[in-house]
């Protein structure tokens, strides 16, 4: 259900009457004490396991409320999941307040209906429908109605949907089996998100800028500056920039300097990568995520740990590509080590660090080629120099097949951009081979002024394949500012039948 709810961002003994207005997704099903969750959630789907998730739209009858922002229609989109239109939430098919919708998730891996009608088997002698190479893991799904989408998601209208493979034995949800990845309670999600407000604590939207809104608060699962008690062993974090515009690069810093402040990154924009990464920080653009390993058996008890933003943004163009020093303005979230003793099941991080996870799709030819150019026009976001369009379909891919797309942008602006329904490999950035964290399939690249360290991409090439339904998807900027002003068109997948096939 979306409906809107008191929300405190701060500290409830500090400020205790600092409530805002939030508009969120509640889980209707009612855990043992009959409570229901609400808030940043978190849904756990195995594939093979269908699911069904009637979104009952609660928000207020009257359309906008009294902070001047969002709209009371919604179109909630899983964001990277492999579904048919009818259930990929795009920004056309949105729903009135007092209106529900039924959205199917198979929850199978794409090729199952065409590349790899047969399925594929893993190493371990298991077998899948589809290619088991394009199993995921980290999804999150967020409103996504045209127009408003910054507005629906800055109120707090997004939450992940995390996608286990224990069909094949690999990420089970279980780090006692597969590649035994750190689960339960020491499998936690992190949503980074932007925040104004006002001198009452309610939160702030200015509609009049068209560029990128970056707050004066940075929150994590809502929250500012919280902090989380850490038992001595493993855990897996899940983190996600959830905009609405800043970039982040996320790294730690530690009272302990005796320890290397070191994450073992093991995912990529959702996806498991080929080989786990050892990583000093990470770079991510709004809807980017990243999945971490980080050991606090090394430390002490009784030491902080501080996962920080050192990234320098100043405005919606995007980040300098300047890193910060540590400070407390960059300190995101506090790691607290108790003294407790548990039991780790888990992978060692050498374990994690040699062993292949999921190995890049094998690519098949792919001789259409496009190219897109993301930039502006008159105060607004364009396409290839048109805003968008409900009506226009802008390419027609043929069902089964692969294409190159090219994308390149201008101005110094920089554009987390996404493509739904499937996920692509880089091919080449500025004309050179991808940088350490392209090195995965990805749904969201950045392009544009420091998209990777101080240096712009002005041109990204990556390869993707349009397969198992038929039907229309978008692209857009997910800075939600420019694509919900216009920065943003749609395909349709359609059969080689189709008189437009292949335009």
């Amino acid at each position: 259900m979306a409906k809107e709810i008191d929300w405190n961002f701060y500290s409830a003994a500090e400020y205790p009457s600092f409530n805002s207005k939030v508009w969120t997704y509640t889980d209707m099903n009612p855990n043992s004490k009959g409570e229901y969750a609400a808030g940043v959630l978190r849904f756990k789907a195995q594939y093979g396991k269908p699911v069904l998730m009637r979104m009952y739209n609660a928000l207020p009858k009257d359309g906008r409320d009294t902070q001047g922002f969002g709209i009371n229609q919604c179109s909630p989109h899983l964001h990277n999941a492999h579904n048919p239109p009818e259930s990929d939430g795009g920004p056309m098919r949105f729903f009135d307040s007092g209106k529900w919708y039924d959205y199917w998730y198979p929850n199978v891996r794409a090729g199952f209906a065409s590349t790899h009608k047969n399925g594929t088997t893993h190493p371990n002698g298991l077998w899948c429908p589809g290619d088991w190479q394009e199993t995921q893991s980290t999804l999150w799904f967020h409103d996504h109605r045209f127009d408003f989408t910054a507005q629906n998601v800055y109120k707090g209208l997004a939450s992940f949907y995390t996608l286990f493979s224990d069909d094949i034995k690999l990420d089970t949800d279980n780090e006692t089996t597969g590649l035994r990845l750190p689960s339960g309670e020491f499998d936690i999600p992190l949503l980074f998100t932007d925040k104004v407000f006002d001198q009452t604590g309610q939160m702030f939207y200015d509609t009049f800028n068209i560029e990128g809104i970056i707050g004066d608060q940075q929150t994590v699962n809502f929250k500012i500056k919280p902090f989380l008690t850490v038992k001595r062993r493993k855990y897996r974090f899940r983190f996600l920039d959830g905009g609405p515009s800043r970039f982040i690069e996320l790294s730690l810093s530690s009272t302990n300097t005796k320890v290397p402040t070191t994450m073992t990154r093991i995912a990529n924009c959702g996806n498991l990568l080929p080989k786990a990464q050892i990583v000093s920080s990470i770079r991510l653009g709004v809807a980017e995520r990243a999945d971490v390993i980080i050991d606090f058996s090394k430390y002490n008890p009784g030491d902080v740990i501080y996962l920080e933003n050192r990234l320098e943004q100043l405005n919606g163009k995007g980040p300098t590509g300047n890193i910060l020093l540590s400070s407390s303005k960059t300190q995101l979230l506090k790691f607290i080590v108790s003294a407790d003793t548990v039991v780790d099941n888990s992978a060692s991080l050498a374990t994690l660090q040699t062993q292949v996870m999921i190995p890049m799709p094998t690519k098949k030819p792919a001789p259409k080629k496009r190219s897109f150019s993301f930039d502006t026009s008159n105060g607004a976001w364009t396409v290839n120099g048109q805003f968008y369009n409900p009506s226009v379909i802008s390419a027609y891919p043929i069902e089964g097949s692969a294409e190159e797309w090219t994308l390149t942008s201008g101005g110094g602006w920089s554009h987390p951009v996404h493509i739904h329904h499937e996920e692509f490999q880089i091919i080449n950035r500025n004309g050179k081979a991808p940088a350490i964290d392209d090195l995965s399939r990805k749904d969201v690249t950045r392009i544009g002024q420091a998209a990777q360290l101080t240096s712009g991409t002005s041109s990204l090439t990556f390869y993707m394949q349009f397969r198992d339904w038929y039907g229309d998807y978008p692209m857009h900027c997910h800075n939600v500012v420019h694509e919900d002003h216009a920065m943003m068109i749609r395909f349709k997948i359609v059969p080689p039948t189709d008189p437009n096939a292949g335009k």
